[in-house]
């Protein structure tokens, strides 16, 4: 039985994503500040209180694991900036390391990097640099981070928005990079994807061990 992490899994992307690993059959791990956020129990599943900021306390939990798949989000903060995305994830693949685990899947965002935004019609444009900015910027640097690390099978994940919705049938479209691209080039759409097709979409490049060391752009058809 593989035996998975989920970090942020009170979350909404997180309750999603350790209902279906528990339908496929997985052993979960839930690592979550608050144990009592976390909205389902199974003979499978094993709540646990975690600092995902802290190396020390993520080791020990991520013992005997063969992945770590992570939901982590961070608010906005116009004053201080945003530093959750590169704080923890240094913290997480220092213990992923001394545990001995070296499969992660982490979730981002489209846009990321300042320059895709160029093909972006000029409203949506100021919305992400008036309001957004400083998260996509420190998941910017989150990912600049993974790209240094080599003994790590990382996959970065990057959905276009979300929607507080289960899972559907819809075909995936991906595409290495920061956006899926229309047949002329361009974005395909700003649509937000559904949390749980998110959650259903970081399981399947888990099941396939695909997108190693890669960053994916991702939607729903």
């Amino acid at each position: 039985m593989m035996r998975i992490a989920v970090l942020g899994a009170s979350g909404r992307t997180g309750q999603y994503l350790v209902k279906q690993a528990i339908d496929k059959g997985y052993g979960v791990t839930a690592v979550v500040r608050d144990p009592g956020k976390v909205g389902v129990s199974h003979d499978r599943l094993k709540v646990v209180k975690g600092d995902v900021f802290s190396e020390a306390s993520l080791r020990p939990l991520l013992q005997g694991h063969d992945a770590v798949l992570s939901c982590l989000g961070f608010p906005i903060s116009p004053v201080f900036g945003v530093t959750g995305y590169t704080g923890s994830m240094r913290a997480v693949v220092r213990a992923m390391q001394g545990a001995g685990v070296n499969r992660l899947i982490t979730m981002t965002s489209w846009y990321t990097d300042p320059t895709s935004l160029t093909g972006v019609a000029v409203l949506f444009r100021l919305f992400l640099l008036t309001t957004i900015q400083s998260v996509l910027s420190n998941m910017h640097e989150m990912e600049h981070t993974l790209k240094k690390i080599h003994n790590i099978d990382w996959t970065v994940v990057r959905p276009p928005g979300l929607r507080d919705e289960p899972a559907t049938a819809k075909e995936f479209l991906t595409n290495e990079g920061y956006w899926v691209p229309d047949p002329s080039g361009i974005p395909i759409g700003r649509h937000a994807v559904a949390r749980g097709d998110v959650a259903r979409f970081m399981l399947d490049v888990l099941d396939r061990n695909s997108w190693i060391q890669k960053s994916i752009a991702m939607t729903t058809k």
